[in-house]
Order: structure tokens, then C-alpha cells, then sequence
């Protein structure tokens, strides 16, 4: 019998211990810290793309793929919050001199890239 096989159908290493073959299940996946959005998506695909999730956790890339939705995510949410602004002139002008106005600007500016967001990166897989 031969000492290392691999299964082709889920990519996962075996090696034999006596007449046992038993998983090389050591995680090859980096320690990311997975923010905000990482998480988020990380509900969503462990609640509704169950399949999806077991394979990320099977194959030791969940990690490294929720950092990077999350990096995506973080990226897309920055670059909307200011595009969105500065087409609504909502500067630090208009924070000097009318603050509520304002806050009440930037609060409508960052719920609707919340919303952009999860609907492009957060909650599709």
C-alpha cells in the first residue's frame, strides 16, 4: 500500500498509519483577521451556500477567502463613500457650517453603500 494518497474527487491528502489511511488535515490557510464584512458574508455562506461553506472549510481556504471579500468589500465601501460625496458636495465646508445637515447627508451617503455593497459582494457567492 502506498504511504500517501491522494482523493481526486476533494483534493485532500492521506497518509497511512498502520492499515489506516488517515487526512493530512493541517491548515495551509493564513491566519487573516477577517473584519466586518468578512463576517458577514461568512453568515450568509454558512446560513444559505452551505455546500460552498463545507468545501471553503474541507479545502482550508475560508480563511483566505473571507479576507478577501472583506479586503474587496472595505475597498468598494471607501471608494463609494467618497465618490458619493463629492457628487453630492458634501465637504468639510458643509460640516463647518451646517453640521446636522450634514450628518444627516453623510449618514444617507453611508447607508446607501452599505447597501451597494451587500448586494454585490456580501451576499452573492
Amino acid at each position: 500500500m502506498k504511504k500517501y494518497i491522494t482523493d481526486e474527487n476533494t483534493g485532500i491528502n492521506y497518509t497511512l498509519v498502520g492499515d489506516v489511511y488517515i487526512p493530512n488535515l493541517v491548515s495551509t490557510d493564513t491566519n487573516y483577521e477577517i473584519g466586518y464584512w468578512g463576517r458577514k458574508h461568512k453568515e450568509y455562506i454558512k446560513q444559505y451556500k452551505l455546500a460552498f461553506y463545507t468545501t471553503l472549510l474541507t479545502q482550508c481556504k475560508i480563511n483566505s477567502y473571507l479576507h478577501d471579500v472583506d479586503v474587496q468589500a472595505t475597498e468598494m465601501y471607501d471608494t463609494l463613500v467618497k465618490q458619493l460625496a463629492e457628487q453630492e458636495n458634501v465637504t468639510e465646508q458643509l460640516k463647518a457650517s451646517d453640521m446636522m445637515l450634514w450628518a444627516q447627508k453623510m449618514n444617507n451617503i453611508h447607508n446607501r453603500a452599505t447597501e451597494i455593497v451587500n448586494e454585490k459582494l456580501i451576499y452573492t457567492a
